[in-house]
């Protein structure tokens, strides 16, 4: 059986971002997924927290691709 480990790799209110951000991912190979379920108990109605998910195995490949982006729009 093969397990598929998903961990977090960027987190966001801003949809749009979100959007861009697993674009990115997915262009490069890296398959995504967007979790906001974990707020569901924790946090007051208005929280819109979105959370990017990748394969564990591709954790650090999204961190560059993630951190490329990030420096690029701080400019």
């Amino acid at each position: 059986m093969n397990v598929i480990t998903k961990v977090s790799v960027f987190e966001s209110s801003n949809q749009q971002e979100i959007q861009l951000i697993k674009s990115k991912l997915e262009a490069a190979g890296i398959e995504s997924e967007v979790d906001n379920s974990y707020l569901s108990f924790m946090s007051t109605p208005t929280a819109t927290n979105m959370m990017l998910k990748v394969d564990l195995r591709e954790e650090s490949k999204a961190f560059e691709i993630i951190d490329a982006y990030l420096q690029e729009n701080q400019k």
